[in-house]
């Protein structure tokens, strides 16, 4: 029975970069029968210039009948000016909540041939490889009341909520908790319990959760020394578990780990496994148009959603191995490159993914 996966371009080198994913999708049909069908719609600044809304019902409605959803970037400069209600970033919290996206899944990951291009020494990243559980629909983000407002002496003040239930905490610990048995059974939890009674809750929660896996080995840390080191010892990690706000600024951290934020893809999923799949990159606005994107991110998210959402561990194994190979041929895009390989555009790029998959054919 066939499958179906709602696309959504979105904004800045979105476009470019769903683009090589599908041409990856037409291989994987072509070459190994994988029965999957796509739809696309507007999402984000594009769906606003055309609906006056960044997530039009029509997109949302296919978002909730498609099996997975496939995402690339919303935003930019030409639409901040706009109230926040209908900017293109609306669109992304929209769908979260829509879908029901609590765990969001950043992986980590430092290809030996890019050792080269992170920032740390190779003594210190060689051989990478953390997973982010990200909390995605609750916290800061979403608690109430929020916004701006003037006081009776005329003084404007900003109220943001950070506010986590029991039940979302132990939802998403059993997330990671799970993740964790799959890889180095190794947990960190990271909160800031010593400063904030809901992140003491938060440390209660998955303590207690964490009886439950008694082969994981839990720890936890507080976010600010998290941050440090993820710079000074990053390999010390294996699974991080977190709540919405600290996971959106470590995930970003642990992305310039592996050398390029180009190179790291997403998945978030509901309690289901059904998944929205992203590149973690945004919509790069400086860079759009001009073919010279990295398309890897999202072509690794694709994998991811063989993998999470399709349950194809065979599909998704060959995605990551045809991104590994096309690395091994030499060619990057200039996020990525260094002297010795090619430079190479987004379609080249993506081309070299599809030449590896058909080699593998």
């Amino acid at each position: 029975m066939s499958k179906k996966i709602a696309v959504l371009p979105g904004d800045g080198i979105g476009p470019e970069i769903v683009r090589e994913a599908l041409k990856v999708l037409d291989c994987l049909r072509q070459e190994f029968g994988v029965a999957v069908e796509t739809e696309e719609a507007l999402v984000g600044g594009a769906a606003y210039d055309a609906t006056g809304t960044p997530l039009p019902p029509e997109t949302l409605e296919l978002a909730k009948a498609a099996d997975a959803v496939l995402l690339g970037a919303v935003g930019g400069p030409r639409w901040e000016p706009l109230d926040y209600s209908v900017r293109p970033e609306r669109a992304l919290l929209g769908l979260r909540s829509e879908l029901g996206l609590f765990a969001n899944l950043r992986p980590a990951v430092l290809y030996p041939q890019l050792a080269d291009a992170s920032t740390l020494k190779p003594e210190v990243v060689s051989g990478l490889d953390i997973l982010i559980v990200r909390e995605l629909t609750g916290g800061i983000y979403f608690g109430k009341p929020r916004g701006v407002r003037t006081l009776d002496d005329g003084e404007r003040v900003g109220i943001n909520t950070l506010i986590y239930s029991e039940s979302e905490i132990r939802r998403i610990a059993q997330v990671a908790f799970d993740t964790a048995m799959k890889r180095g059974k190794r947990l960190c939890s990271v909160d800031k319990a010593n400063v904030l009674e809901c992140t003491e809750l938060w440390r209660e929660v998955v303590t207690e959760v964490g009886r439950d896996y008694p082969a994981v080995e839990l720890s936890h840390m507080y976010v600010d020394n998290a941050a440090m080191q993820l710079v000074r010892a990053p390999k010390q990690f294996d699974v991080m578990v977190t709540t919405n706000m600290f996971g959106d600024i470590l995930s970003d951290c642990a992305a310039m780990l592996t050398g390029s934020i180009g190179m790291l893809p997403s998945a978030s999923l509901d309690e289901k496994g059904k998944g929205m799949y992203e590149p973690i990159h945004g919509s790069a606005p400086d860079i759009a148009g001009k073919g010279v994107a990295n398309p890897l991110a999202t072509i690794l998210s694709l994998g991811m959603l063989f993998r999470y959402t399709f349950s194809d561990e065979d599909i998704a194994a060959r995605i990551d191995k045809a991104v590994e190979a096309a690395l091994d041929s030499g060619v990057r895009t200039a996020d990525i490159w260094s002297e010795g390989t090619r430079k190479v555009s987004t379609a080249e790029m993506g081309d070299a993914v599809v030449a590896a998959l058909r080699a593998q054919a």
